[in-house]
């Protein structure tokens, strides 16, 4: 696919959207498939296999690989929910697709049997293309910290509202959400709490291993993941470009010391990224399947930091390798720029921001509470 999508990455960018043919593509290839349940036709694969779709997507569009890391681990993340809430969504088709933003934007009101829900959000990439959505919203209880759910809405309970007009990861249509006043029954909420300490409601049902994850390790890396195969794509680009580039003073790019330099340090920074990452969930995984617990919080923080610093180092290297094409890297039709301008737009994401993170570690290691549950 990622001759195709690289012929498509300028439609996705004008129309804002990935195109309804990627999508269909990536859906008869299987790729929604890997995280779902096989109760539902999934294939339950580890998460290794899931990223590295995510990166070799990114090679070619970055937009594309983007949407399918969100709405793609969102089949994951309703198996922690109750089981029901599968169900709903699954009923008649196990094609239908999950949208998502996570902000805890929502306005919540307990009632019998569920909650009264209202909210505006931002940054739900690829909603165009699906059925559901998962939410964030805070209960307020008195005497008690805010409680973090994630709430599941169908289609006809919100609106989409075209407010994306930006400068990078243009194709992702991550548009405003709203919603007003709609009835949220309890099973179709999951409480963050549960994610970090692994006691999701739909445990006894959805026994893979795969779903004893916590929720924080496997979400983060699906919004940073596309900025390594973001990176490998514009490293493809210099090369085929400074090889045979000469510039208007007559000098070879391939015999430049900087864009040999370029090229280097991003070919040995994408095999780092590629190797810790699949390292960390074969850690992960590797305690699961002997059924030890994942308690160690100092590990699963510096697991968390690892994934923040992903798209800033990206954006580093994809910016080097920008420099060293000299003036023709400023044209719109030289498409190395997309990919920088994607990585930078991926770092505007709260969950790659390595400082807030890197904060955290530190503290930890220094003798201090963990102050993050996203982990």
């Amino acid at each position: 696919m990622v001759p195709v999508l690289v012929g498509r990455a300028q439609q996705a960018e004008q129309a804002r959207m990935v195109p309804v043919e990627s999508v269909r593509e990536m859906e008869e290839a299987g790729f929604f498939r890997v995280l779902q349940p096989k109760l539902y036709g999934g294939y339950e694969m580890d998460p290794q296999v899931f990223y590295d779709i995510v990166m070799t997507l990114a090679e070619g569009c970055m937009s594309t690989a983007w949407i399918y890391g969100v709405i793609g681990v969102h089949n994951w993340q309703i198996a922690l929910f109750d089981p029901k809430a599968a169900a709903d969504v699954w009923k008649d088709d196990t094609n239908v697709r999950i949208a998502s933003t996570y902000m805890p934007k929502g306005q919540v009101k307990p009632v019998e049997g569920g909650f009264r829900f209202s909210g505006r959000w931002g940054f739900s990439s690829g909603c165009d293309h699906c059925d559901w959505i998962f939410l964030g919203g805070l209960i307020f209880n008195e005497g008690q910290p805010p409680e973090y759910r994630t709430f599941l809405l169908p289609k006809s309970d919100f609106e989409i509202v075209d407010t994306w007009h930006v400068m990078g990861l243009k194709g992702t249509g991550s548009k405003d959400i709203v919603v007003k006043d709609v009835f949220v029954p309890e099973y179709r909420t999951h409480k963050g709490m549960d994610g970090f300490m692994g006691t999701n409601p739909g445990r006894h049902t959805f026994t893979a291993d795969l779903y004893k994850l916590p929720f924080g390790q496997i979400f983060v890396r699906a919004v940073s993941s596309a900025a390594i195969g973001g990176l490998q794509g514009a490293l493809n680009t210099f090369v085929d470009f400074a090889k045979v580039r000469v510039g208007d003073m007559g000098n070879k790019t391939a015999e430049q010391p900087p864009a040999q330099l370029a090229a280097a340090e991003a070919a040995v920074a994408i095999d780092e990224m590629k190797l810790v990452l699949r390292r960390n969930f074969d850690v992960l995984m590797g305690k699961v399947r002997a059924g030890e617990p994942l308690d160690d919080i100092a590990q699963r923080v510096h697991f968390r930091y690892q994934a923040s610093q992903v798209v800033e180092r990206c954006a580093r290297h994809a910016y080097q390798l920008f420099s060293a094409c000299g003036g023709r890297g400023i044209f719109t039709d030289f498409p190395l720029h997309r990919y920088l301008l994607d990585i930078y737009a991926a770092r505007g994401h709260y969950a790659n921001n390595p400082d807030q993170f890197g904060r955290n570690y530190g503290a930890v290691m220094l003798g201090r509470d963990n102050t993050d549950v996203f982990i």
